[in-house]
């Protein structure tokens, strides 16, 4: 199993990013996927996920400002984020399962 995730970044409070979480080493059409966050001192945070036929769910907190997607010819799921906040700030993970790629930092700040 590997999971690579980019696009994070340091942006100011409103702003977007576009997370991608590039996968191999399984059947990732068959296979329910998660993202999770991970602010400095906490614990990790569920945030999204979203089913094989496309189902998603969201954490209250982020209902209505971060999307997941996937595309199964690529192998990649995705987590768009829009109207950032300061405590949105934290290593962004894609999760299979118990498995967890390496993270990507964002940082909202003013």
């Amino acid at each position: 199993v590997k999971l690579v995730e980019s696009g994070g970044g340091e942006v100011q409070p409103g702003e977007s990013l576009r997370l991608s979480c590039e996968t191999s080493g399984f059947d990732f059409a068959n296979t329910y996927m998660r993202w999770v966050r991970q602010a400095s001192g906490l614990g990790p945070q569920w945030l999204a996920a979203i089913d094989v036929d496309g189902t998603t769910d969201y954490l209250n907190d982020v209902k209505g400002r971060f999307f997941i997607s996937r595309d199964n010819k690529k192998n990649t799921l995705y987590l768009q984020l829009n109207d950032l906040k300061t405590e949105d700030t934290a290593i962004y993970y894609c999760a299979k399962g118990s498995d967890r790629g390496q993270g990507t930092q964002v940082t909202v700040s003013s």
